[in-house]
């Protein structure tokens, strides 16, 4: 029996391509889902990171991980190497339209490469990490279409050629089964591309980076109480206003507040700034303290929560900056001045920073839903979802 040489290389290089991508999908998964996981053996440094980056929006594509693509493509190229084995099988008599499939893996391969080079720049000019099994897929790519070509650039376009006017007639010859699943696979991709469920971890970030490019809080409310005034779905909030994550989170409880009828949202001062803060090691906020005499100030004349806005979105770090945001809100700035400097407003910051010392604040925000303490910031649906399971009733 005489042995398809070139076939066997293609299958080889076909299998190797599949061993790496489902590394890669596992590297994918541990990443991105598995918060217990080592560091995989191709993450050496902060460039060469293969969890690195795996965890970017970047790893993904119409909502598919990257790695998934690559399994498609090396079953793809494998069964192109088979399928004149099927071709006589009473119900795969649609496999004839296969007629060269030697030019499909050619022009596969190909594509498979330029589009793989298009990653390479993302990864080495964008995200800034090298996926080292990745790059020796996208090597392997180029090696299965020269070796299906024969190593021949003629033979290249000429198989494109092929595989064009092939791929013509046998979508006239099967027209219907083309189009049932030309319009299923369209339908897959805008589902997943839209939806993002298959890569919750692109669709969490997004979420998330949403919120950090608003520039103005569309949600904002004036007065010192934010949500019902009874509600019974009480919020307790400890926050520094120089966190770029507070930032984001006091945009979502403005709008949690306007689409849930009886949340109460409390607001504690926690600023990591050593100025005010003695139990902290060090500042990581300069300003804060600040910031929060500010708003403890705007809250004595009846505007504590749309000053916070304000505060948040333009970080004042001088008396006069701080001084247009009480003329925007119409305030008597002799009566802010003393009491941002006043005893009582310093008495009220100790009191609260000390309270969430008593805590174990170590992070900002940290927030506690009846009781139940979060860190950090979730997206809004999950935030969402946290509250409803509280108790909290969306408005009608």
């Amino acid at each position: 029996m005489k042995i398809d040489k070139k076939k066997l290389a293609i299958q080889i290089l076909a299998i190797i391509g599949l061993a790496l991508s489902v590394e890669l999908a596992i590297i994918y998964y541990k990443a991105n889902y598995d918060q217990y996981a080592l560091s995989s053996f191709c993450s050496i440094n902060d460039f060469v990171d293969c969890d690195g980056a795996a965890r970017t929006p970047s790893s993904q594509f119409l909502g598919i991980p990257l790695a998934y693509w690559g399994i498609f493509f090396y079953l793809l190229v494998l069964f192109l190497t088979v399928v004149d084995k099927f071709k006589n099988v009473k119900f795969l008599k649609f496999l004839e339209v296969f007629k060269e499939p030697r030019a499909y893996i050619t022009f596969l391969g190909t594509i498979a490469f330029l589009v793989s080079m298009v990653l390479a720049g993302i990864s080495l000019f964008k995200i800034h990490k090298l996926c080292i099994l990745c790059f020796i897929t996208y090597f392997l790519d180029l090696i299965i279409a020269l070796t299906a070509a024969g190593g021949m650039f003629k033979k290249i376009v000429a198989d494109f050629k092929t595989t064009y006017f092939d791929f013509i007639e046998g979508a006239k010859k099967y027209f219907k089964t083309f189009i049932i699943l030309l319009i299923a696979s369209l339908t897959f991709l805008a589902y997943s591309g839209i939806t993002l469920n298959f890569v919750p971890n692109v669709k969490r970030s997004r979420d998330i980076l949403k919120y950090r490019n608003i520039k103005y809080n569309p949600y904002r409310v004036k007065g010192n109480i934010l949500g019902a005034k009874d509600g019974d779905v009480v919020i307790e909030l400890y926050s520094d206003y120089v966190c770029p994550l507070c930032y984001i989170h006091n945009i979502m409880l403005h709008r949690a507040a306007k689409e849930f009828s009886n949340i109460k949202i409390v607001h504690h001062n926690y600023p990591f700034d050593r100025v005010c803060n003695p139990y902290i090691s060090y500042t990581m906020h300069p300003n804060a303290c600040f910031m929060s005499k500010g708003a403890l100030a705007a809250a004595k004349q009846g505007n504590y929560w749309e000053m916070s806005s304000l505060l948040y979105e333009n970080q004042p770090k001088t008396m006069n900056e701080m001084l247009k945001l009480a003329d925007k809100l119409g305030f008597d700035k002799t009566r802010f001045i003393n009491d941002l400097q006043s005893e009582e407003v310093d008495d009220e910051i100790q009191k609260e920073i000390k309270y969430g010392a008593k805590l174990e604040i170590d992070a900002t925000p940290t927030m506690y839903i009846n009781g139940e303490k979060y860190v950090g910031v979730n997206p809004y649906y999950q935030f969402k979802e946290t509250l409803i399971k509280h108790g909290a009733k969306p408005r009608k």
